[in-house]
Protein backbone atom coordinates (compact mmCIF):
# COMPACT_ATOMS: atom_id res chain seq x y z
CA UNK A 1 0.00 0.00 0.00
CA UNK A 2 1.27 3.40 -0.98
CA UNK A 3 1.62 5.85 1.75
CA UNK A 4 3.41 9.07 2.38
CA UNK A 5 3.59 11.58 5.64
CA UNK A 6 0.17 12.31 6.95
CA UNK A 7 -1.79 10.11 4.42
CA UNK A 8 -2.68 6.60 3.71
CA UNK A 9 -4.18 5.67 0.25
CA UNK A 10 -6.93 3.13 -0.08
CA UNK A 11 -8.73 2.03 -3.29
CA UNK A 12 -12.71 1.65 -3.29
CA UNK A 13 -14.49 0.22 -6.12
CA UNK A 14 -17.46 2.47 -4.91
CA UNK A 15 -21.01 2.64 -7.56
CA UNK A 16 -19.66 5.83 -9.49
CA UNK A 17 -16.80 4.11 -10.21
CA UNK A 18 -12.69 4.22 -8.57
CA UNK A 19 -12.11 6.13 -5.82
CA UNK A 20 -8.47 6.80 -4.53
CA UNK A 21 -7.93 8.39 -1.15
CA UNK A 22 -4.71 9.74 -1.06
CA UNK A 23 -5.60 12.73 0.98
CA UNK A 24 -8.54 12.13 3.04
CA UNK A 25 -10.79 15.13 4.14
CA UNK A 26 -10.63 13.97 7.76
CA UNK A 27 7.55 28.46 2.63
CA UNK A 28 7.51 30.81 -0.05
CA UNK A 29 7.32 29.45 -3.27
CA UNK A 30 8.26 32.58 -4.89
CA UNK A 31 11.64 32.13 -4.68
CA UNK A 32 11.30 28.16 -5.73
CA UNK A 33 13.00 26.70 -8.87
CA UNK A 34 10.29 26.10 -12.02
CA UNK A 35 10.55 22.52 -13.13
CA UNK A 36 10.36 22.45 -16.86
CA UNK A 37 7.30 20.05 -17.96
CA UNK A 38 8.03 17.88 -21.27
CA UNK A 39 4.59 16.80 -22.14
CA UNK A 40 2.82 20.22 -20.74
CA UNK A 41 1.60 20.81 -24.33
CA UNK A 42 0.32 17.24 -25.22
CA UNK A 43 -3.47 18.45 -25.11
CA UNK A 44 -2.53 21.78 -26.33
CA UNK A 45 -5.51 23.30 -28.69
CA UNK A 46 -7.80 21.05 -26.62
CA UNK A 47 -10.72 23.41 -25.30
CA UNK A 48 -11.40 23.86 -21.47
CA UNK A 49 -15.16 25.69 -20.16
CA UNK A 50 -16.17 25.64 -16.58
CA UNK A 51 -19.61 24.06 -15.81
CA UNK A 52 -20.38 25.43 -12.24
CA UNK A 53 -17.81 23.85 -9.83
CA UNK A 54 -16.08 21.86 -12.61
CA UNK A 55 -13.91 22.81 -15.42
CA UNK A 56 -14.36 20.41 -18.59
CA UNK A 57 -11.82 19.43 -20.73
CA UNK A 58 -12.77 18.20 -24.17
CA UNK A 59 -15.93 17.81 -26.70
CA UNK A 60 -18.78 18.47 -24.80
CA UNK A 61 -21.10 15.57 -26.86
CA UNK A 62 -17.76 13.34 -25.83
CA UNK A 63 -19.49 9.84 -25.63
CA UNK A 64 -17.54 9.44 -22.39
CA UNK A 65 -17.20 11.24 -19.10
CA UNK A 66 -13.88 10.64 -16.65
CA UNK A 67 -14.84 12.92 -13.68
CA UNK A 68 -11.29 13.90 -11.92
CA UNK A 69 -11.18 15.04 -8.27
CA UNK A 70 -8.21 16.76 -6.87
CA UNK A 71 -6.41 19.11 -4.51
CA UNK A 72 -3.36 20.76 -6.22
CA UNK A 73 -1.13 20.04 -2.93
CA UNK A 74 -1.91 16.11 -2.63
CA UNK A 75 1.13 14.11 -3.70
CA UNK A 76 -1.16 11.18 -5.03
CA UNK A 77 -2.86 13.48 -7.61
CA UNK A 78 0.49 14.66 -8.64
CA UNK A 79 1.23 10.44 -9.12
CA UNK A 80 -1.80 9.82 -11.19
CA UNK A 81 -1.33 13.40 -13.15
CA UNK A 82 2.37 11.97 -13.99
CA UNK A 83 0.99 7.98 -14.45
CA UNK A 84 -2.56 6.88 -15.50
CA UNK A 85 -3.76 10.35 -16.07
CA UNK A 86 -1.55 10.00 -19.56
CA UNK A 87 -3.84 7.42 -21.00
CA UNK A 88 -6.46 10.06 -21.07
CA UNK A 89 -4.34 11.89 -23.56
CA UNK A 90 -5.45 10.05 -26.47
CA UNK A 91 -8.88 9.74 -26.22
CA UNK A 92 -9.63 13.34 -25.04
CA UNK A 93 -7.64 14.04 -28.06
CA UNK A 94 -9.65 11.91 -30.36
CA UNK A 95 -13.39 13.18 -28.71
CA UNK A 96 -13.92 9.77 -27.09
CA UNK A 97 -13.61 11.22 -23.79
CA UNK A 98 -13.86 14.71 -21.94
CA UNK A 99 -12.74 15.30 -18.38
CA UNK A 100 -14.82 16.97 -15.64
CA UNK A 101 -12.50 18.26 -13.23
CA UNK A 102 -13.72 19.45 -9.83
CA UNK A 103 -9.86 20.77 -8.08
CA UNK A 104 -10.39 21.20 -4.17
CA UNK A 105 -8.77 22.94 -1.72
CA UNK A 106 -8.88 21.17 1.66
CA UNK A 107 -5.69 20.47 2.01
CA UNK A 108 -5.08 23.82 3.46
CA UNK A 109 -7.23 23.66 6.10
CA UNK A 110 -5.47 20.12 7.03
CA UNK A 111 -1.56 21.60 6.43
CA UNK A 112 -1.79 25.30 7.00
CA UNK A 113 -1.39 27.70 4.34
CA UNK A 114 -3.33 28.64 0.97
CA UNK A 115 -1.61 27.52 -1.38
CA UNK A 116 -4.84 25.06 -2.29
CA UNK A 117 -7.16 27.79 -2.53
CA UNK A 118 -4.45 30.00 -4.90
CA UNK A 119 -3.31 27.35 -7.55
CA UNK A 120 -7.06 26.70 -7.79
CA UNK A 121 -7.82 30.33 -8.50
CA UNK A 122 -4.91 30.24 -11.18
CA UNK A 123 -6.14 26.80 -12.83
CA UNK A 124 -9.53 28.51 -13.08
CA UNK A 125 -7.98 32.01 -14.70
CA UNK A 126 -5.85 30.02 -17.11
CA UNK A 127 -9.24 28.46 -18.41
CA UNK A 128 -10.31 32.08 -19.54
CA UNK A 129 -6.43 32.73 -21.08
CA UNK A 130 -6.49 29.13 -23.34
CA UNK A 131 -4.51 27.26 -21.69
CA UNK A 132 -5.98 25.15 -19.04
CA UNK A 133 -4.69 21.73 -20.29
CA UNK A 134 -0.60 23.13 -20.15
CA UNK A 135 -1.19 24.64 -17.00
CA UNK A 136 -2.73 22.20 -14.98
CA UNK A 137 -0.10 19.99 -15.90
CA UNK A 138 2.55 22.65 -15.19
CA UNK A 139 1.03 22.75 -11.78
CA UNK A 140 1.16 19.46 -10.74
CA UNK A 141 5.14 19.29 -12.02
CA UNK A 142 6.08 22.21 -10.01
CA UNK A 143 4.12 20.42 -6.75
CA UNK A 144 7.14 20.09 -3.52
CA UNK A 145 7.99 17.04 -2.51
CA UNK A 146 6.53 17.44 0.96
CA UNK A 147 2.84 18.59 0.91
CA UNK A 148 3.30 20.49 4.19
CA UNK A 149 5.21 23.17 2.35
CA UNK A 150 2.73 25.99 1.11
CA UNK A 151 4.60 26.91 -2.12
CA UNK A 152 1.59 27.77 -4.03
CA UNK A 153 2.18 31.59 -3.84
CA UNK A 154 0.99 34.01 -6.81
CA UNK A 155 4.36 34.87 -7.41
CA UNK A 156 5.41 30.95 -7.80
CA UNK A 157 2.29 30.17 -9.67
CA UNK A 158 3.24 32.95 -12.35
CA UNK A 159 6.73 31.72 -12.66
CA UNK A 160 5.03 28.17 -13.36
CA UNK A 161 3.30 30.29 -15.62
CA UNK A 162 5.84 31.63 -17.61
CA UNK A 163 6.99 28.09 -18.85
CA UNK A 164 3.61 27.91 -20.34
CA UNK A 165 4.16 29.72 -23.50
CA UNK A 166 0.63 32.50 -24.48
CA UNK A 167 -0.39 32.35 -20.70
CA UNK A 168 0.81 35.39 -19.11
CA UNK A 169 -0.50 38.42 -19.73
CA UNK A 170 -2.24 40.94 -18.05
CA UNK A 171 -5.95 39.63 -17.33
CA UNK A 172 -4.18 36.18 -16.50
CA UNK A 173 -1.66 38.14 -13.74
CA UNK A 174 -4.51 40.52 -12.61
CA UNK A 175 -6.47 37.01 -11.93
CA UNK A 176 -3.73 35.52 -10.20
CA UNK A 177 -2.51 38.04 -7.84
CA UNK A 178 -5.89 39.44 -6.61
CA UNK A 179 -7.83 36.53 -6.42
CA UNK A 180 -10.37 36.70 -8.79
CA UNK A 181 -11.68 33.60 -8.90
CA UNK A 182 -11.88 32.59 -5.32
CA UNK A 183 -15.66 32.19 -5.05
CA UNK A 184 -15.55 29.61 -7.45
CA UNK A 185 -12.90 27.98 -5.62
CA UNK A 186 -15.55 27.93 -3.14
CA UNK A 187 -17.68 26.33 -5.87
CA UNK A 188 -15.83 23.70 -6.50
CA UNK A 189 -14.76 22.89 -3.25
CA UNK A 190 -19.03 22.42 -2.67
CA UNK A 191 -19.14 20.38 -5.75
CA UNK A 192 -16.59 18.33 -4.03
CA UNK A 193 -18.57 17.81 -0.29
CA UNK A 194 -21.79 17.67 -2.36
CA UNK A 195 -20.64 14.65 -4.06
CA UNK A 196 -19.60 12.71 -1.90
CA UNK A 197 -15.85 12.66 -2.20
CA UNK A 198 -13.67 11.82 0.82
CA UNK A 199 -10.10 11.73 -0.60
CA UNK A 200 -8.21 12.35 -3.86
CA UNK A 201 -7.56 11.59 -6.05
CA UNK A 202 -10.62 10.47 -7.26
CA UNK A 203 -11.81 9.08 -10.26
CA UNK A 204 -15.38 8.26 -11.69
CA UNK A 205 -15.66 6.77 -15.36
CA UNK A 206 -19.43 7.22 -17.01
CA UNK A 207 -20.41 7.28 -13.30
CA UNK A 208 -20.29 3.56 -13.29
CA UNK A 209 -18.37 1.12 -11.13
CA UNK A 210 -15.43 -0.03 -12.58
CA UNK A 211 -12.71 -2.58 -11.74
CA UNK A 212 -8.93 -1.97 -10.86
CA UNK A 213 -6.27 -1.83 -8.15
CA UNK A 214 -4.44 1.37 -6.21
CA UNK A 215 -1.43 0.78 -8.85
CA UNK A 216 -3.61 1.05 -11.39
CA UNK A 217 -4.25 4.76 -11.12
CA UNK A 218 -0.78 5.27 -11.11
CA UNK A 219 0.08 3.96 -14.11
CA UNK A 220 -0.57 4.56 -18.00
CA UNK A 221 -1.08 1.33 -19.07
CA UNK A 222 -2.45 0.06 -16.34
CA UNK A 223 -5.19 2.87 -16.20
CA UNK A 224 -5.73 2.16 -19.61
CA UNK A 225 -6.64 -1.22 -18.95
CA UNK A 226 -9.42 0.16 -16.70
CA UNK A 227 -10.56 2.78 -19.63
CA UNK A 228 -10.83 -0.18 -21.90
CA UNK A 229 -12.49 -2.23 -18.98
CA UNK A 230 -15.06 0.13 -18.74
CA UNK A 231 -15.77 0.31 -22.53
CA UNK A 232 -13.67 3.80 -22.89
CA UNK A 233 -11.26 2.41 -26.29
Amino acid sequence: MKRRTMWTASVVALGAGIALSGCGLSGDGGTAAVREVSDAADLSGVSAKVHGGTIVLGRPDAPHTVKVYEDPRCPYCKDFEQGGARALTGPVREGKVKVEYTIASFLDARLGGSGSVNAANALRASVDAGEFPAFHAAVFANQPDDESQDVYTAAYLLKIADKVGGLRGPAFDRAVNDGRYTSWVAEAMKSFRDDGVQGTPTVRIDGEKAGGSEADLYREASFAGVLRAAGVS
